[in-house]
């Protein structure tokens, strides 16, 4: 039933995470710059405090205890993510959408499942699993098949992503653009960002003490109860400061350079809506980690979270772009690898989800 529960989590958080970008499309008359630091604003500075204080009693204390070195590697681990976030977008300008976004959560979804437990074979640390206890258990090589099939999958979406592009270019009789598309650089950035953007999984082993005495005591109140749902929580406060930190700064600087710092206060606008869409989509992207948190502490297993999360993001991003027909006119040909790659993924988390029903 745990199993259960933390897949379902895991569904919900990447529903949340694939789902988040919608609300900014109602944005008007604002430059991306403005609209992402409001949402990023509520995203890595309001709603995670908001989240602890109403799941974890002190939670301030549980931070200000925390030992300096945890909490600037928390940090630390949140600035370099946020770097990820950034460069996402470079990758796709040199690679293109469907290659460029391929390769990156391919990069993003293999080290983060897998640099934390090669990190535990060398500096071991109790209730971690290493990658030894992966590649010699049961379980664990099943946990590899998966992200091995979800890596797999990934890939097929991608291609069915190049056919698109490719198709509707050629039915709109709109020669194809290749004047930014640069492979090397492309690969190089793409890199970057797939290996930045699994620090977040980084951060939350960096901050797990913080999370463990969250645990203790909620556990002392509630004995054998398992493991406290969200004591992740406290964690994502450090990991998200390093966050707004990276964003901020690029955002003020975009708003300098291009002169957009009059969109927060430009009546032409529709202010109130911009700052409840901006607001909503920031809210909607902080729950993906929100019940990351929940499912992982149900699963126990970070590689296994971690596949869980990222496999659900594309389903769900690619749900969506069935539902707001962006894949009309294409052929049937692109429409079925699509449904292929689907099929791949959801196989991933299946197995991933037997694995982990075999340790337990």
């Amino acid at each position: 039933m745990e199993i259960i529960f933390g897949v379902i989590f895991h569904f919900i958080g990447g529903f949340a995470s694939g789902s988040f970008y919608i609300p900014y499309k109602k944005v008007k008359g604002w430059a991306w710059e403005s609209f992402w630091i409001v949402g990023g604003i509520f995203s890595w500075l309001i709603v995670p405090p908001l989240a602890a204080w109403l799941t974890i009693p002190g939670f301030w204390d549980i931070i200000a205890g925390a030992n300096h070195t945890v909490l600037e590697l928390t940090y630390l681990f949140g600035v370099l993510w946020g770097i990820g976030g950034l460069t996402y977008g470079l990758g796709v300008r040199y690679l293109g959408v469907a290659l460029g976004s391929s390769i990156i959560l391919g990069l993003c979804s293999v080290f983060g499942a897998l640099i934390p437990s090669v990190y535990y074979q060398f500096y071991p640390k109790a209730g971690k699993d290493t990658i030894a206890d992966l590649a010699t258990s049961h379980w664990g090589q099943l946990v590899l098949l998966g992200i091995l099939v979800c890596i797999i999958g990934i890939v097929i979406t991608g291609k069915a992503g190049m056919l698109k592009e490719k198709e509707l270019a050629k039915d709109k009789e709109v020669a194809v653009n290749n004047t930014e598309y640069k492979f090397g650089l492309g690969i190089f950035v793409a890199i970057v960002s797939g290996v930045l953007s699994a620090c977040f999984a980084f951060g939350i082993d960096a901050g797990k003490d913080m999370a463990n005495v969250a645990n203790t005591a909620w556990q002392a109140i509630h004995p054998n109860e398992g493991n406290f749902l969200y004591q992740n929580n406290v964690t994502y406060i450090v990991i998200l400061w390093g966050g707004l930190t990276t964003n901020f700064i690029w955002c003020m600087l975009l708003n300098a350079r291009n002169k957009t710092f009059g969109d927060y206060s430009n009546k032409k606008t529709p202010l109130l809506k911009n700052y409840l869409f901006s607001a909503l989509a920031g809210t909607t992207w902080f729950l993906q980690f929100f019940f990351y948190g929940m499912g992982e502490s149900r699963l126990g297993n970070g590689a296994s979270s971690w596949i869980l999360h990222m496999s659900f993001i594309i389903l769900v991003a690619n749900m969506w772009g069935i539902l707001l027909k962006e894949w009309k006119g294409v052929s049937r040909r692109t429409f079925g690898t699509l449904t292929v790659g689907i099929i791949v993924i959801i196989l991933s988390v299946v197995i991933v989800g037997y694995g982990n029903s075999i340790k337990s």
